[in-house]
């Protein structure tokens, strides 16, 4: 099925199977490739983006479901070559190992900080506790959300 959908402000068409997921749409029929594909069961959070503002992952959604939806993906964060605050902030904190997780966790830190922009220790971990990495341990991730709280 063709689906008509919004991504990163642009109105995008894609073809759509009826079993895809808007993962599988997004990174082989839109070419965009920063949401990662790992788990697809939605216990990692590498694929998440937001779906009319809010945090999801895409591959739980399936494609057809995103038809007139609103879609924000990691590309969508920089300004051309320009990092974002929460990406230079995940560059600066030495917060990117394999980089796997990363696209997935800078989406749901900037959404965490478009909604909070100075959480507690607490509501960091909350915001991220469904995006796993597996190089980190955590501590550079979270120094990274700090510090891009900290430069908002």
């Amino acid at each position: 099925m063709r689906i008509k959908l919004t991504v990163n402000g642009e109105v995008r068409e894609a073809e759509a199977a009826d079993h895809e997921s808007l993962l599988t749409v997004l990174r082989d029929n839109l070419g965009l490739p920063g949401s990662k594909n790992a788990c697809e069961q939605g216990e990692c959070g590498s694929c998440s983006v937001l779906m009319d503002g809010d945090l999801v992952c895409a591959c739980l959604v399936l494609g057809a479901a995103a038809a007139g939806r609103n879609i924000q993906t990691v590309e969508s964060l920089n300004d051309g070559d320009r990092l974002h605050p929460v990406q230079r902030a995940f560059v600066d904190a030495g917060a990117v190992q394999c980089g796997f997780c990363t696209p997935g966790l800078v989406v749901a830190t900037a959404d965490l900080l478009a909604h909070n922009p100075e959480p507690s220790e607490y509501e960091i971990r909350e915001a991220l506790s469904g995006n796993l990495c597996r190089c980190t341990g955590y501590a550079k991730i979270f120094d990274a959300v700090r510090l891009a709280a900290g430069r908002a």
